[in-house]
C-alpha cells in the first residue's frame, strides 16, 4: 500500500516552481537508474561467470577424452610396433636358417660324392705298411707324401665348406652319427666304447653327411650315463 501511495504520489504533478520538489523527483530517478544499473550489471557478471564455468568444465571434459584417446592411440601403436619387431626378428632368423640350411643343401651332394675320393685315398695310405715305407726308395716315399698332401688338402677345403670329419673312436656309441658293424668282446673297456673305426664319418652343419662305420666294445663295464633328474636311463633298461 505504502508502494502504491507512493506511486501514486510520484505521478502527481510536480510544481515547476518547487526546487525542493524538482530535487527530491531527480534524487530519485538517479537512485532508480543506478539501482537498475547494478542489478543489470550484477546479472551479467553472473551470467558470463555462470557460461565461463560451464565452459570451463566442458573443455576439461573434451581435453581429457583427447588425452585419454591419444593414449590409446599410442598403446595400440606401441602393441603393433612391438609385434612388427617380433616378427622381423622371427623373420630374420628364419631367413637366417633357410639360407643355411639351402647352402649345406647345395654342397652336400657334391660333398657326398668327393667322401668316395678321400676314402680311396685313406685306403691306399693303409695299404702300404710301415715295414715298407721304411724300405721304399726316394721314389715311392715321394709318392706316398704326395698322396697324404692330397688327402690333407681335401680334408682342409671341405672343412672350409662346413664339411667336418667324425672322430668317434673312444666315444661312447652314438646311433644319430655311428653305424655298428660288429663288437669286439673286450672286459676292459666299457660297453658299447667306439674301439675301431672302419670307415670314417662326415657332418655338414648340424646333418650327418655319412655315419661313421664302427666296431664297439662288448663285455666290459657299464659306460656312466648323466641322465636328467627323472629321465630314464636307456643303459639300465637294456641291462635290465
Amino acid at each position: 500500500m505504502a508502494d502504491e501511495k507512493k506511486t501514486a504520489a510520484d505521478d502527481k504533478p510536480i510544481n515547476p516552481n518547487d526546487r525542493d520538489a524538482l530535487k527530491r523527483a531527480a534524487d530519485d530517478i538517479l537512485k532508480k537508474g543506478r539501482k537498475a544499473e547494478t542489478a543489470e550489471k550484477s546479472a551479467w557478471a553472473n551470467g558470463a561467470e555462470a557460461d565461463e564455468a560451464e565452459a570451463t568444465d566442458e573443455d576439461a571434459n573434451t581435453i581429457a577424452d583427447e588425452i585419454a584417446a591419444i593414449q590409446s592411440e599410442n598403446a595400440d601403436m606401441k602393441d603393433r610396433l612391438l609385434r612388427l619387431a617380433a616378427d622381423m626378428e622371427n623373420l630374420r632368423r628364419r631367413t637366417e636358417r633357410e639360407v643355411r640350411d639351402a647352402r649345406n643343401f647345395a654342397i652336400s651332394k657334391f660333398a657326398a660324392d668327393m667322401l668316395g675320393v678321400s676314402d680311396n685315398l685313406r685306403r691306399a695310405l693303409d695299404h702300404v705298411t710301415e715295414e715298407q715305407r721304411q724300405a721304399a726308395d726316394e721314389t715311392l716315399k715321394n709318392l706316398l707324401e704326395g698322396v697324404e698332401l692330397t688327402e690333407r688338402s681335401m680334408h682342409a677345403t671341405m672343412e672350409r665348406h662346413g664339411v667336418r670329419k667324425l672322430e668317434p673312436e673312444g666315444q661312447k656309441f652314438d646311433p644319430n652319427f655311428h653305424q655298428a658293424m660288429f663288437e669286439v668282446p673286450n672286459p676292459d673297456v666299457p660297453n658299447n666304447t667306439v674301439v675301431q673305426v672302419v670307415q670314417a664319418g662326415y657332418q655338414i652343419g648340424d646333418r650327418v653327411l655319412r655315419p661313421a662305420m664302427v666296431g664297439v666294445a662288448k663285455g666290459g663295464p657299464k659306460q656312466t650315463v648323466e641322465a636328467e633328474p627323472g629321465a630314464p636311463n636307456p643303459e639300465a633298461e637294456k641291462d635290465a
